[in-house]
């Protein structure tokens, strides 16, 4: 075994700007490339440079290099992160390669920011967060991307519960609804197949939704019920019929340390619903409503005035005063779904620069498989009941701009 490169400290000089590369260039590589391409022409932060985008296609990933503002491109990521000038590695490759790249990147001294979820598998995810704390040790930064924390709307929310405005949270409901695979002769991809996807609507969205639970409360999963379903089991692919491997929609009931309990329910055969993540939190003192299909808007509804006076209330989240906004336009004005990757690269940078882990972990993101894989359990065992290892590791936080 190969012993790990020392970290090398780009910014031990102020002149020497950080070298990223980022690794996969689709749906996640595009909307990463679009945050490095446009976070320093709105927040303070360390010099870098996009340097490499890697992919398979050696013609296709040169011209997304092209595209999205990377200096050049590459088929072998091995050799992209041995690479002095590299110093940051951006996964954006599918979940089947997250462990050996982030193990290895990190294991060579580079930054690491990988998308999520953090694994297919529990055994995957608990080898990189064990690589993650002994680079970490070295002065070596890793986060996964769970990009919603950065919606400014949630940031607020956070605040907000943080606050005890909603007094004692009892439960939430989250449920993140696509119709993307509704219609049952679309055709099959790498996430409708177990070996490359790990899992279908549980991993890809409802991580998603449990990170929001943990994220939102500050608060830690001890018990998890839950239910899969494949509702279209075959599918037209290039060799002709295909056997679905993963799930298209999951239920999940989650009961929490400090005595909530939260529901989930993710699907990608939910008809007309595009790209919803809508979250309910019910405290004994009030309630918030968020849905991301308009996510610059929060509900909220006070508990603690007068009855006659108590209604749900439209907080349009676009003022300076809330997280990240004051980096944007002026006050009134909306932002988009792909803002919340350039947050996600800004906190990113700055904890680099700073020395200080980012948030979420790989131990965020290892708690959120731990329930991935007790949903699973229990949806094998038909709806049993799993209990959950009490983790040291809390949901991170994140502080906006």
């Amino acid at each position: 075994m190969t012993t790990p490169a020392e970290p090398t400290d780009p910014l031990a000089s102020p002149q020497t700007p950080l070298g990223v590369a980022a690794i996969g260039y689709a749906f996640m590589g595009k909307a990463h490339s679009n945050a490095w391409r446009n976070v320093a022409s709105f927040f303070d932060v360390p010099a870098f440079e996009q340097k490499v985008l890697v992919g398979r296609d050696a013609t296709a990933v040169a011209e997304a290099a092209a595209t999205y503002g990377w200096a050049e491109s590459a088929t072998d990521w091995r050799s992209v992160i041995t690479r002095d000038d590299i110093h940051i590695i951006d996964i954006c490759a599918p979940g089947w390669m997250h462990a050996e790249i982030a193990i290895a990147a990190l294991e060579a001294g580079k930054h690491v920011l990988v998308e999520k979820p953090l694994a297919n598998t529990l055994a995957e995810a608990e080898l990189m967060t064990a690589a993650a704390a002994k680079a970490r040790a070295r002065g070596v930064q890793s986060m996964v991307g769970f990009n919603y924390r950065r919606v400014p709307a949630l940031a607020l929310a956070k605040e907000l519960i943080a606050e005890g405005r909603l007094g004692t949270v009892r439960h939430i409901r989250a449920a993140y609804l696509q119709d993307w695979l509704a219609d049952g002769q679309s055709p099959m991809t790498w996430r409708l197949r177990k070996e490359t996807a790990g899992s279908g609507a549980l991993g890809d969205i409802a991580s998603h939704a449990i990170d929001q639970v943990l994220y939102l409360l500050g608060d830690l999963v001890t018990e998890v019920s839950g239910r899969l379903n494949t509702f279209v089991p075959q599918r037209p692919g290039e060799n002709g019929i295909e056997n679905v491997t993963v799930d298209d929609a999951a239920w999940a009931t989650l009961s929490l340390a400090s005595g909530a309990i939260a529901s989930v329910e993710v699907s990608r055969v939910a008809t007309g619903q595009k790209n919803s993540l809508k979250l309910e939190i019910y405290g004994d003192k009030g309630t918030i409503l968020f849905d991301l299909e308009n996510l610059n808007e929060l509900g909220f509804l006070d508990a603690t005035a007068p009855v006659r006076e108590q209604g749900f209330r439209r907080i349009l989240v676009s003022e300076p005063e809330h997280p990240y906004l004051a980096a944007w336009w002026p006050q009134g004005h909306i932002i988009g779904w792909e803002h919340t990757f350039t947050h996600q690269v800004r906190d990113f940078l700055t904890a680099v620069k700073d020395g200080t882990p980012p948030s979420p972990s790989f131990e965020d993101g290892l708690n959120v498989q731990y329930i991935l894989n007790a949903v699973e359990e229990s949806a094998a065992a038909k709806s049993a009941l799993i209990q959950l290892p009490r983790t040291t590791a809390a949901a991170g936080t994140t502080e906006g701009a």
